[in-house]
């Protein structure tokens, strides 16, 4: 049996202790970090010219340091769209999510820089992205669900559905949804297939109408 393959991951971040301390969590976790960057523009090149499966960044980067990292992995993106990309942010703010899940929320993760430091976490987003999934912070999903919302399909779904859904949300799979909530595999599936049929998701494979799913309820 041939070894698994090696995620190769570039990492762009302007402050040299935290982008360093990046690539040692990676490289313990196994990861082939494959480049570094302290700028965006300089991001997009060494995207292009080594091919990562997943890029991580920092959203505030050089040469501006607005919205440049953020800016840079949605070029890579529209460049290369099997990139997988983690977009990490110092703050919450809704926008730079619904920028980064605009054209799909497939292989996107978004995660404040205070999470970088649990390591499961964190390489379980890394991985995720990698494999096409999303991997949205527990905390930035709590915020936009608690958004006043006026009546749309989320009022549809029952409590647990919504707590399926916050979870789908947040990238588990149906196994690690059934753990977080002590339920059966086959409880969440029931959860989730009810979820899709109130969404009118019919029809397409299950990993994109999970996606699908996440995108609505982000934007309801």
């Amino acid at each position: 049996m041939s070894p698994p393959r090696q995620i190769r991951v570039i990492v762009g971040e302007d402050q040299a202790f935290v982008r360093e301390g990046i690539v040692h969590v990676l490289t313990d976790g196994g990861f082939d970090v494959v480049g570094t960057t302290a700028d965006a523009d300089d991001l997009v090149r060494m995207a292009s010219a080594y091919g990562p499966d997943v890029v991580v960044a920092d959203i505030q980067m050089p040469p501006g340091h607005a919205d440049d990292g953020l800016q840079a992995v949605l070029a890579i993106r529209a460049a290369q769209p099997g990139v997988g990309v983690l977009v990490l942010s110092q703050f919450l703010e809704d926008s730079y999510v619904f920028d980064l899940v605009a054209d799909g929320a497939q292989g996107v993760g978004y995660m404040l820089k205070e999470k970088v430091g649990n390591l499961d976490m964190f390489t379980d987003a890394v991985r995720r992205v990698a494999d096409g999934g999303s991997a949205l912070d527990p905390d930035v999903v709590a915020r936009l669900v608690g958004r006043k919302q006026k009546a749309n399909l989320i009022d549809s779904l029952t409590p647990r559905e919504r707590e399926v859904l916050t979870l789908i949300a947040e990238g588990r799979s149906n196994a690690g949804i059934a753990h977080e909530l002590v339920v059966t595999v086959a409880a969440v599936e029931r959860h989730v297939t009810s979820i899709f049929d109130k969404f009118g998701l019919h029809q397409t494979p299950d990993q994109h109408r999970r996606v699908l799913a996440v995108l609505k309820y982000l934007k309801a």
